[in-house]
């Protein structure tokens, strides 16, 4: 109870952005017909989550964050963070360490969410 079981991404271009995430974390999308606007349910080995259609304009760059941020497990931050790059992301804060936890990190996909990838390390300084 009181754990959170379910996220959302907004996004102006659904199909790049279900691009972007499916080469990057290898999520699967399934498009739900039926709703009132456009939306992808979306699989993960762990949460799953959805993508929808953004209702409104994508709020400018440098305003921070309206929401709550989600952060990714991942293997290894520096070859995720490459690839996040290589696909047109943007670096929102650099990789740092949460001491004796973890590498932090947080970036914007295409469509200018932010959303954090951590790397799990017990000796992270």
């Amino acid at each position: 109870m009181n754990s959170i079981i379910y996220f959302e991404i907004q996004s102006s271009n659904p199909q790049r952005d279900i691009h972007f995430y499916q080469s990057i974390f290898e999520w699967q999308f399934e498009k739900l017909e039926g709703l009132p606007i456009e939306y992808y349910r979306i699989t993960t080995i762990g949460i799953h989550g959805g993508l929808l259609q953004r209702p409104v304009t994508t709020p400018p760059t440098g305003c921070g964050t309206n929401a709550f941020t989600c952060s990714i497990e991942v293997e290894n931050f520096d070859v995720t963070a490459a690839q996040i790059l290589t696909l047109g992301g943007i670096v929102a804060m650099d990789k740092f360490a949460i001491p004796n936890r973890c590498w932090q990190g947080y970036f914007l996909d295409l469509d200018q969410n932010t959303f954090g990838i951590c790397q799990i390390d017990e000796n992270a300084q």
